[in-house]
């Protein structure tokens, strides 16, 4: 039998084998998901993101209000303006895809609508174990073949 490389990634490139949950462009390989850790590959390093752009596979979706850099605890915290209603909203620094810092832009890779589907954002609860969970195990969803939300 041979042995896996733990520094590669496996995992199908075409999203309709493996029953959707293989590696596809910009996502995370099956089974190697962690909401709040930032890829190695994002560039994101210590960089002060407040104030840059976050853009969604399908546009922007407003600008960074803060963002936190804790080992297995990062996550970004967005005002997304009049897209919903001047709405702010965490997303767990695991969905970020890359960073450009020349043009001041996060690219995650989740859509509008699963980011306007996550459960709500509230201010009081980014430390609340429960909160955080939910919200991990939602963006977690998302690479799952069923759509979030789905009765199972």
């Amino acid at each position: 039998m041979d042995r896996l490389d733990p520094h590669s990634t496996h995992g199908s490139p075409d999203p309709v084998r493996d029953g959707g949950r293989g590696e596809f462009a910009g996502g995370a390989p099956a089974g190697s998901f962690d909401p709040w850790r930032y890829r190695d590959t994002a560039r994101v390093a210590d960089a002060d993101l407040v104030g840059y752009k976050v853009e969604a596979t399908d546009g922007s979706i407003g600008k960074i209000d803060s963002a936190s850099h804790e080992v297995n605890d990062s996550y970004l915290v967005v005002d997304t303006g009049p897209w919903v209603f001047g709405r702010r909203v965490m997303i767990p620094a695991g969905t970020v895809n890359h960073v450009d810092h020349d043009e001041r832009k996060v690219h995650v890779d989740r859509s509008k609508d699963q980011i306007k589907a996550a459960p709500e954002y509230d201010e009081t609860a980014d430390t609340d174990p429960t909160y955080r969970d939910r919200l991990g195990g939602y963006y977690g969803e998302t690479y799952s073949a069923i759509p979030p939300g789905t009765a199972r």
